[in-house]
């Protein structure tokens, strides 16, 4: 492996985060850069499926995560107003038996704050607003708005679903907003668990919008996710304020228990905005620069696989650089041929869950329910929403996928 070598990533979330972690186990070389002026407390509650932690316990993170994270006992569907129960799968030592790894529901910030710890400090670069990327003589160079540069072998743009690095490889391409909009605050917890509050994950189901509640930081805390159709355009970020009022007035026809909880939120600390998506994309790198995480493939939250798609990606991305000796175009088929179509059929998944779940019309809902418990009763163990297949998924086998890659294309080079 070239010793010079050195990957440049650009942006610090869980995605970025985590390639850089990956990286530093292989011994490749990297800068990581983000805008921020330090790491803090960013975001609410996220799920982490068992796909993404099995990533998570390659990177020796079990014994780290365990004081921060709940372990849900099941994941229950419920009906919007009477509180019927639509489906329930079992989770808490289930899932490991099933899929190979826990389901961790976590704060975002606990998780990276695991996936930083004993990253090397001066491979960590704030204050570093990137405009753009330039590739040329075989490398990628980083633009920052203070006129200084970076020339990395390759370039990671995980900077989010605007991400500069993407734009300036494939052009502007503006996402669209979806017409649901999602509110997001915490509630703490004295006695555990809530009365009125599953210990485990629920999924309330109602016309046009629904409500997702669970348990963070060892049940210190309850997550609410709560989304609404709307025709009105809402700022995409993480920042925009709401108010307790605001936020029950959009549920106040829903089920007491609901209710019950959205008016515990503290008023301010009650954020909202507008969920944005994108077509797929073909193809996410060029000669020496690639994406990862929403830079890619942005994620709606129906499925709960934005943190754990760009997980995935960033750890497939660092594997493939140490099982190709940091052969950069090798490296990168690899890395697409791994990501692209699973990531495609989430990210579509997602978007069509997000229909699934705000059905308005009284039959189509009872189809709709009438699936979940066929299911259900068909199969004890079977996923209420429907995502075995997501969970099943072994990023830490990616090696044995790299070699069949490997004969593969020897194969076609001597025909």
């Amino acid at each position: 492996m070239n010793k010079d070598f050195v990957v440049g990533i650009v942006g610090a979330g869980i995605g970025g985060v985590t390639l850089a972690r990956t990286l530093w186990k292989n011994g490749i070389p990297f800068q990581l850069f983000d805008q921020a002026p330090e790491f803090g407390e960013v975001g609410a509650g996220i799920q982490i499926t068992p796909n993404a932690v099995k990533v998570l316990h390659d990177l020796g993170l079990k014994k780290e995560l365990k004081k921060d994270y709940f372990l849900p006992e099941s994941m229950v569907g419920k009906n919007w107003d009477d509180g019927k129960v639509l489906f329930r799968t079992q989770i808490k030592n289930t899932f490991d038996r099933l899929f190979g790894a826990p389901y961790y529901q976590m704060h975002r910030a606990d998780l990276h704050e695991a996936l930083v710890k004993d990253l090397p400090e001066e491979c960590v670069n704030f204050n570093s607003i990137c405009l753009g990327v330039e590739e040329s003589k075989g490398k990628s160079k980083i633009i920052f708005d203070d006129g200084s540069e970076f020339e990395a072998d390759l370039v990671v743009g995980a900077d989010g679903i605007r991400s500069n690095v993407r734009e300036s490889i494939w052009g502007k391409d503006d996402p669209t907003f979806t017409g649901h909009m999602c509110w997001r605050a915490l509630v703490p917890v004295e006695e555990f668990p809530l009365s009125f509050v599953h210990p485990g994950l629920t999924i309330w189901f109602g016309p046009h919008g629904h409500v997702v509640t669970y348990y963070v930081r060892n049940g210190r805390e309850v997550n609410i996710v709560a989304v609404k159709e709307t025709e009105n355009w809402e700022k995409e970020s993480w920042t925009v304020s709401s108010s307790t009022d605001e936020l029950v007035g959009a549920f106040e026809k829903w089920h007491p228990d609901v209710v019950k909880l959205l008016r515990l939120t503290d008023n301010n600390k009650v954020f909202k905005w507008g969920l944005f998506d994108r077509q797929p994309m073909e193809q996410w790198s060029s000669k020496n620069t690639t994406l990862l995480g929403d830079a890619a493939h942005p994620m709606l939250p129906y499925l709960s696989q934005g943190a754990a798609m760009a997980t995935e990606d960033g750890y497939i991305l660092a594997e493939a650089l140490s099982h190709f000796n940091c052969d950069i175009s090798s490296s990168l088929q690899a890395y697409e041929k791994e990501r692209v179509e699973r990531t495609r059929n989430v990210q579509l998944a997602s978007r069509e869950r997000g229909v699934t779940y705000h059905l308005d019309s009284e039959e189509k809902q009872k189809e709709r329910n009438r699936k979940m418990k066929q299911r259900e009763k068909e199969n004890k163990n079977a996923v209420g929403i429907n995502s075995e297949w997501v969970y099943e998924y072994d990023p830490i086998q990616c090696h044995t996928r790299f070699s069949n890659f490997e004969w593969i294309n020897s194969n076609r080079a001597t025909h």
